[in-house]
């Protein structure tokens, strides 16, 4: 099994051609020094800019990542990019369930289930998004959303669920600069793998990512908690000596 963390870095709707290239071309060559012996990287990028950035990757340790999917194999389904689209392009990673698409395009537990299902059945590794609201968390709330959004995953997916990767970002810390406490994530994180260990025969398979305004100054710390097994990075992805320094800290 291999044990070593994955740094995935989320550039949302970021990009362009000319900065894409010197970004990749900076992070793919720093891997070599950064420690990408002890830590997976991955860029998950707009769908556009797929084809580019699997050149660029080419030969490198720096995998590639999409930023969503449809749960639909093909069809009518128009503005849709379906897993096996995505596969062709050498993707090894898409993450479903994100905060962003869960609040902006109406996304259910069900419906992110379904995409997680979709990527495993083209071989490609979810990343599924799991977390709280501030208001969510106030109430008292965190275990109980959170245990909600991964038994829909699970429930859907049954056995295959060792084959993905959980991040876990609280909403109220994504892009806002506010960053969960290494105690708080850690606590997160250890029902998310109780979960998982209920849930399959090979819960270690599974990687469990803190993601939510993790950048450089915070992820050794972050990082060194006994269940964190990587990050989804947001702001800090865009920045190739940030991400490298990131990738860096693994353990």
């Amino acid at each position: 099994m291999d044990t070593r963390q994955l740094i995935a870095g989320n550039w949302k709707m970021n990009g362009s051609l000319a900065a894409n290239e010197a970004l990749v071309r900076e992070v793919a060559a720093g891997l070599v020094q950064a420690g990408a012996a002890r830590a997976h990287a991955a860029v998950c990028v707009p769908a556009p800019y797929l084809a580019q950035v699997a050149a660029l990757c080419a030969g490198s340790a720096l995998e590639l990542g999409a930023q969503d999917l449809s749960c639909h194999e093909k069809g009518a389904y128009t503005g849709e990019v379906s897993a096996a689209m995505l596969r062709e392009f050498g993707v090894r990673y898409a993450i479903v369930g994100h905060s962003e698409r869960r609040q902006y395009h109406g996304e259910s537990d069900a419906l992110v289930a379904d995409k997680a299902r979709a990527a495993l059945a083209a071989g490609i590794t979810p990343i599924v998004c799991v977390g709280e609201t501030l208001a969510e968390r106030e109430a008292g709330r965190t275990h109980e959303v959170v245990k909600r959004q991964l038994a829909a995953v699970i429930h859907t997916n049954g056995h295959c669920i060792s084959e993905i990767v959980v991040a876990y970002e609280p909403v109220w810390a994504i892009g806002t600069g506010k960053t969960a406490t290494p105690a708080q994530a850690q606590e997160v994180h250890a029902l998310l793998r109780a979960q998982l260990a209920a849930a399959s025969t090979h819960p270690e398979r599974v990687k469990l990512l803190y993601g939510g305004s993790m950048n450089a100054a915070n992820a050794a710390e972050l990082l060194a908690q006994p269940d964190i097994d990587g990050g989804l990075i947001g702001g800090a992805s865009l920045k190739a000596q940030d991400f490298l320094q990131i990738v860096a800290s693994a353990r």
